[in-house]
């Protein structure tokens, strides 16, 4: 067993995935309470998507994939923000119309640039046993003023998904924190996609946090267990590929779910036993 947890870390192409997997996890988990907390899932997605034109310009442009798909992510995500002061649209619905839109542009770009599929498929499916020293670096530099900002802006980002109007009121920049948290969602996502790729970012981003929201009625204790469960489950994931020689973008995610699904099941207050037994209780 001890052999098995170590082999891996005698391989620097193994060092870097764990670096990276881990401090993904762990941003995603944060950032993504903020999501589930404003019932916002389809913004991950979105943005997800919509880094897809950035990376097809740099690849056109032979320019770095995962800078060009932050820039257009950053870019859609304030679009996002702004077009949804109009309250004639809801939020939803304007997130519906840049996704599509963004992702039509990248296939427009891309079918200028013949033999791109192969180029793309770690974009699309992750690759992150080829990180490189410099992308564990910008994860982290990323990461860790990603993490800055969410703790710093913690309390406001909070009080503007409770209640927006009250928010305003008291003077806080309901707008500017829109802005943040979509830029904040956008760079999660944009160094999360080495690790499980473009499809599967977003239960990176979800599915930890939903998994926290499960387990815990505290919001502090959700921000904590949400990076420990996305840090542990990417760790989980990668030892499995080593072991089984299959896709760690695939099987982070799986294990992930299973995280997900134990505690919809088995969650101490708001788990399917928990409830059948509360029920049965008020029956007698």
């Amino acid at each position: 067993m001890i052999e098995f947890l170590t082999a891996p870390w005698d391989f620097a192409f193994w060092q870097r995935a764990f670096l990276v997997a881990a401090m993904s996890g762990v941003v995603c988990g944060v950032i993504g309470s903020h999501v589930v907390l404003r019932g916002m899932a389809f913004i991950g997605d979105a943005v997800s998507h919509a880094v897809f034109p950035g990376v097809a310009v740099a690849f056109v442009f032979g320019f770095d994939l995962v800078v060009g798909g932050a820039v257009a992510g950053v870019i859609t995500a304030v679009l996002v923000a702004v077009l949804a002061q109009n309250r004639r649209l809801k939020e939803d619905s304007v997130i519906g119309i840049l996704f599509a839109a963004a992702f039509g542009l990248g296939i427009v770009i891309l079918s200028t640039a013949p033999g791109y599929s192969g180029s793309l498929e770690s974009f699309l499916f992750g690759s992150i046993l080829g990180i490189s020293d410099q992308d564990v670096t910008n994860v982290a530099v990323i990461g860790a003023l990603l993490l800055l900002v969410a703790v710093l802006l913690h309390k406001h980002l909070v009080a503007a998904t409770l209640d927006r109007e009250l928010a305003r009121s008291v003077g806080l920049p309901v707008f500017a924190l829109d802005i943040a948290l979509y830029v904040m969602v956008t760079l999660a996502i944009v160094i999360s996609l080495q690790a499980v790729g473009n499809i599967l970012v977003l239960a990176l981003l979800i599915t930890p946090a939903g998994t926290a929201r499960l387990l815990t009625d505290r919001l502090g204790v959700m921000m904590v267990l949400a990076p420990i469960i996305g840090g542990v489950s990417c760790l989980v994931g990668l030892y499995l590929s080593y072991a089984f020689d299959l896709a760690a973008g695939g099987l982070i995610v799986l294990v992930v779910t299973g995280v997900f699904v134990l505690a919809w099941f088995f969650a101490p207050k708001h788990g399917l036993v928990a409830r059948m037994r509360a029920r049965q209780a008020q029956l007698v």
